[in-house]
């Protein structure tokens, strides 16, 4: 009975979450602009959305912001949780993890606020970056993301198996080699899972874009927000279903090569 119950409260769980993600699908084939009414299926909303030209234009930035800023974030934070986790202690780590961890609790007002700030007396005392464009929203994204990509490879790096790096050392491999050879492998599921949390966080991100943005800079987030004044037009649905379809794939392609890699290298230990 307890198994059953649940089964029951899982079903309502999954339900609750991804009905109204159906909903939106479905909708999105809605011949009617009135999204609360059904009136037959039609493809013209996904036309309309391809002939839209401001919609185009803000995914295309949001996808090369988050791209970059994924991207880059994944280098970084890939770094600093090697030296987290393997430099035990050091002057200054407390500093250095509290200025990573930050962002995780830092309201994102106040990381948009003080970026704006930031990036104000930059561009007065160094003259960079220049304008509110698409840099500064990527320098935005990069301190946004790279704490929770460091988080997630760092809880990899904690249930590594150190030996297998110190056989390969043993057996006269260079450090380097080590690392690219023996620890990158293992390691890359969980780098992979940081690059698409960090994409998918810069594609959503609305908040600290609305502070560090300009007019040639404008991102999806920002014109899915601003044109929610107008009401829900059917064309955003059929852009959530792209977007849903996408990432989707992504997610399922990355669940199945992290698969592949821990039980080959379950296999290799």
């Amino acid at each position: 009975m307890r198994v059953r119950w649940s089964n029951v409260v899982l079903f309502f769980g999954y339900l609750f979450l991804y009905l109204p993600l159906f909903l939106v699908v479905i909708y999105s084939f809605n011949e009617s602009r009135f999204v609360s009414t059904w009136s037959g299926f039609s493809m013209k909303w996904y036309k309309a959305l391809i002939s839209n030209p401001i919609i185009l234009r803000a995914t295309l930035t949001s996808l090369k912001v988050a791209s970059i800023s994924a991207t880059i974030s994944t280098i970084l934070g890939t770094i600093a949780a090697i030296v987290i986790t393997r430099f035990r202690r050091f002057r200054g780590k407390t500093v250095f993890v509290g200025a990573i961890t930050a962002p995780l609790v830092m309201p994102e007002v106040v990381m948009g606020l003080s970026l704006l700030m930031l990036f104000i007396g930059m561009e007065k005392f160094f003259e960079w970056p220049t304008g509110r464009g698409s840099t500064r929203v990527v320098i935005a994204h990069i301190t946004l993301t790279l704490s929770y990509v460091t988080m997630l490879i760092q809880a990899r790096l904690q249930d590594f198996d150190r030996s297998l790096e110190e056989a390969a050392l043993d057996l006269g491999a260079s450090p380097i080699k080590v690392f690219f050879v023996i620890t990158l492998p293992i390691i890359f599921p969980a780098i992979v899972n940081g690059w698409l949390l960090a994409f998918a966080l810069s594609l959503d991100d609305v908040v600290i874009a609305s502070f560090v943005a300009g007019p040639g800079a404008t991102t999806l987030p920002m014109v899915v927000f601003s044109s929610l004044r107008f009401g829900i037009s059917p064309e955003i649905n059929a852009l959530a279903a792209i977007l849903m379809t996408v990432l989707s794939v992504g997610v399922i392609v990355s669940a199945v090569f992290s698969y592949k890699k821990k039980s080959t290298a379950d296999d290799y230990s």
